[in-house]
């Protein structure tokens, strides 16, 4: 079972393909193979940041400032809330044999600062990078986009990537393990997934007695939804002619985070020192690339903090079980963000969509929060569903009501007001942060119904 795999965009000039073999996870990205064009501009870095939202026109793309402010990240900063003191574990395989110069390289064209550390742990058995290898190659895209974007959204949080040995299920458990086992960090980013219905059983119950570590021990994890909408490519690489979602964002201890096309700027195009316009569901398939991952588990029953919060209309698309995403992020590719590469021979820079962009940067935003409320958030979803439930997330959140995830012949979800199965709650504000904190910790709100 393939998880964990690269998806690129059709018009790319880049090649990376990854087989489908069973027992392994995707890295939910896309990357568009030709690289960025650099331009004069105070705040915009390159040409992209400042391109047509058309797409006959070209492909617009975005820096930190359009994030940061998009979505409320940069008053916390100027606040003085960076991250500092906190730890953003993401888990990857393989890694990067460029990790430290690319990160130095993305820092110093946007003017960032520094991390106060940045750390690869490579787990035991872990063999030399392989150039020549296109799954190693995805990977070690998936690992420079984590890095980078979470830095960018908590640039005073430190950073420990924990490499498994390949992207086989059992080795990615391993580092995740690793990772909760030696208390590297209260916040963990996970960008990857496979159906869950291709996942035996066994690493299934494994997986989740991990998970359910990490919610005890106060760990807030992230994963993203997926990039092949409403369904999953099987073991054999083709989409499953039906509706499935991704593991481990459908785990009901892990926050699920889906995508969303965003548009920032003004007069209809990219700006980084304009302003946000609005955001629909991620579904980019008429253009080649992917759409936000989303819907119902087959295999996890509704949790207590689901069940208490959604509306009928929800809880009917429910049937009792598990819903997914939680909440929502950037992630088109047409309004991608920008990295820093250079281990394919030289320094450049790629536009890169994908679910696998939200969740390091929602790992971000948890540092920021962890750092004000000095303790950690742990476990999102029950506040998150509590301030659903209370109306509280309105004026908190863009909440995302146009679009839907259908993909490959498979009818999906649409958006609706409130919690969807597309990008959950939306996507965050400023004051989202702070509503968070208001709540006490974690009460394990978990029961079945």
């Amino acid at each position: 079972m393939q998880i964990r795999r690269i998806a690129l965009a059709v018009f790319a000039c880049l090649s990376l393909s990854h087989p489908a073999l069973a027992g392994k996870l995707r890295p939910h990205i896309i990357v568009v193979g030709q690289q960025l064009v650099r331009v004069p501009d105070a705040t915009a870095k390159f040409g992209c940041e400042l391109a047509s939202f058309d797409v006959q026109a070209g492909l617009h793309c975005y820096g930190p400032a359009a994030i940061r402010a998009a979505y409320g990240v940069q008053p916390l900063l100027d606040a003085g809330f960076t991250g500092t003191g906190q730890t953003i574990v993401i888990i990857e395989a393989f890694g990067s044999p460029t990790l430290e110069a690319d990160l130095a390289l993305f820092d110093a064209v946007f003017e960032l600062p520094p991390p106060p550390a940045v750390t690869q742990i490579h787990m035991p058995g872990s063999q030399p990078f392989d150039f020549n290898d296109d799954n190693q190659l995805g990977w070690a895209f998936e690992t420079s986009l984590d890095v980078q974007w979470a830095h960018a959204i908590a640039p005073g949080a430190r950073i420990v990537v924990v490499a498994a040995v390949d992207n086989e299920d059992t080795n990615i458990l391993a580092a995740q393990n690793f990772a909760i086992d030696n208390h590297l960090g209260r916040i963990m980013s996970e960008s990857f997934g496979e159906s869950e219905i291709d996942m035996s059983s066994q690493t299934l119950k494994a997986n989740e007695k991990s998970y359910q570590r990490a919610r005890n021990a106060k760990i807030s994890v992230l994963a993203s939804a997926g990039d092949d909408g409403a369904t999953n490519p099987g073991p054999d690489g083709n989409e499953k002619p039906f509706r499935n979602v991704s593991y481990p964002a459908s785990s009901p201890n892990v926050t699920g985070v889906g995508g969303t096309h965003l548009f920032f700027g003004t007069a209809g195009h990219a700006d980084p020192n304009g302003a946000y316009i609005n955001e629909v569901v991620w579904n980019e398939e008429a253009s080649g690339a992917g759409a936000t991952g989303g819907g119902v588990s087959v295999l996890f029953r509704e949790p207590g903090y689901q069940h208490s919060a959604l509306k009928d209309g929800a809880r009917a698309t429910l049937n009792g079980f598990r819903g997914v995403p939680d909440v929502g992020y950037n992630a088109a590719v047409n309004g991608g963000v920008v990295v820093a590469t250079s281990f394919l021979g030289g320094p450049a820079f790629f536009l890169v969509g994908g679910t696998s962009a939200g969740a390091p940067q929602w790992a971000g935003i948890v540092a920021l929060a962890n750092q004000m409320g000095r303790r950690p958030l742990g476990f999102l979803n029950p506040r998150l569903y509590h301030l659903g439930k209370a109306g509280l997330l309105r004026g908190e959140t863009h909440d995302i009501t146009a679009g839907n995830n259908s993909f490959a012949g498979v009818t999906g979800f649409s958006a609706a007001p409130g919690w969807d199965a597309t990008t959950g709650w939306g996507t965050p504000k400023t004051g989202l942060v702070e509503l968070l904190l208001s709540l006490g910790d974690d009460e394990d709100d978990d029961s079945q119904n």
